[in-house]
């Protein structure tokens, strides 16, 4: 399917990448590559920027899918089909694993009710699986799909918002991102320990990068024209950002300039969805089976390059079969994301 020029991007290019940078970054932690020294900071670093960049691209394209929907019921209907097939197959299967290693019923039910729920917080973990590992949890990768979940939530009263002011949508954009930058600095100072700073990065403290991504959404003419200038502009404000932590409140507005730049220079579209949109596979997939090579003492048999290689191949396999069998059947034939990764004609 040739779009286009004016409607190409390469937000599946930038998705799949980000994934992968969240792939990697686990793949150190779990093997205790670096424990808490300086490679695995500056992982955790670049991890961090790849979710706030997920949560930029989501913010532009359920944006957008949104706007295309003819109520709000079609509009849940899409997110519910895109997301959740996938995260249900993801959770039950390392369940059943579970339950045959112990016959444990309570602790897999509670697994079950807290994760299909999306409140991977309450039981991370699995009676019987990878309690010897450096990190027990059974994926770690979720947290942020309630994020995801609560911002489909509230976007039709972002919409509502963004509606009545008209052609003054801008500034309720910039009241969301102070919001979310005031929320993120206040909260860790009213709530003392890791719950304040847990709670800080749930929403609204992730409402920043959302925003500007309902901003690329609007405004996706204008950009395709200065393409160059918000390339560079975020870059530079993305190092400041690391460089000067006083500067991290910029770091959703230098990020999604970056992002922009990419998805909209003039080029070859760079379809990653060709074959199958792997990059939501590949993001929810990659922790349990890191975790599952680990247990089975592969990092120490086959040596760290043969292990990374071995996950990352099973992990793409796991993602192309997750999209062909689960995610695409599950999608509506007018799908954006079936589009996609449907082949150009020759």
């Amino acid at each position: 399917m040739n779009l286009p020029a004016s409607q190409q991007n390469r937000f599946d290019l930038i998705r799949l990448i980000l994934a992968s940078g969240v792939f990697v970054y686990h793949a150190v932690v779990l093997a205790g590559v670096d424990p808490k020294g300086p490679l695995e900071c500056a992982f955790a670093q670049f991890a961090e920027i790849c979710i706030q960049g997920f949560f930029i691209v989501s913010g532009a394209l359920v944006a957008g899918s949104y706007d295309r929907s003819s109520n709000w019921k079609d509009y849940a209907g899409k997110r519910l089909r895109r997301l959740y097939p996938a995260y249900a197959v993801v959770i039950v299967i390392p369940a059943f694993v579970s339950f045959a290693l112990t016959g444990d019923t309570l602790g897999v039910l509670a697994y079950l009710a807290a994760n299909l729920t999306f409140l991977n917080f309450f039981a991370p973990n699995l009676p019987g699986l990878f309690e010897s590992n450096r990190l027990t949890e059974v994926n770690g990768a979720l947290w942020t799909l309630k994020i995801e979940v609560m911002f489909y939530m509230i976007l039709p009263l972002i919409f509502l918002v963004l509606n009545r002011l008209g052609r003054l949508w801008w500034l309720a954009v910039i009241a969301f991102y102070i919001f979310a930058e005031a929320w993120t600095y206040v909260l860790p100072l009213a709530v003392e320990g890791k719950l304040g700073e847990s709670l800080a990065r749930q929403l609204p403290g992730q409402l920043a990068f959302f925003a500007m991504g309902i901003a690329l959404w609007k405004c996706e003419p204008q950009l395709r024209r200065r393409w160059r200038a918000l390339g560079l502009a975020g870059m530079v404000l993305v190092a400041a950002s690391l460089m000067y932590p006083m500067l991290d409140p910029l770091r959703a507005f230098a990020l999604s300039g970056l992002i922009a730049a990419i998805a909209f220079a003039p080029g070859p579209a760079l379809n990653a969805a060709r074959f199958g949109d792997i990059s939501y596979g590949l993001y929810i997939t990659h922790f349990p089976i890191l975790q599952a090579l680990l247990a089975a003492g592969l990092l120490s048999v086959l040596g760290a390059p043969a292990f990374f290689s071995l996950a990352a191949v099973l992990v793409i396999l796991a993602s192309f079969v997750l999209w062909h069998l689960v995610e695409k059947p599950a999608l509506r034939p007018s799908s954006h994301y079936r589009k996609v990764a449907a082949k150009d004609p020759p």
